[in-house]
């Protein structure tokens, strides 16, 4: 699957990903491939992304929205 998080200065991550887990308002989760369709709010935490050659990226982040849809992930985060 593609992932691409950005903040409203910057771009901080774009290619592709094994696994992305999350800080979500209402608990931790993880998105994999093929993964249902969805929207929601991200709370202070970190976002870690696994891509392909199995390197962990991790970003700090203060808040965000993440939406999840046919195997692209987007991350709309403020560090």
């Amino acid at each position: 699957m593609k992932a691409e998080i950005i903040t409203p200065q910057e771009s901080l991550y774009k290619g592709n990903a094994n696994m992305v887990s999350l800080p979500g308002t209402y608990g931790a989760f993880e998105i994999l491939k093929n993964h249902a369709p969805i929207i929601s709010t991200l709370t202070k935490g970190d976002v870690i992304v696994v891509d392909t050659e199995n390197n962990k990226h991790s970003f700090h982040i203060k808040s965000g929205l993440v939406e999840a849809s046919d195997n692209m992930v987007w991350i709309l985060a403020e560090l």
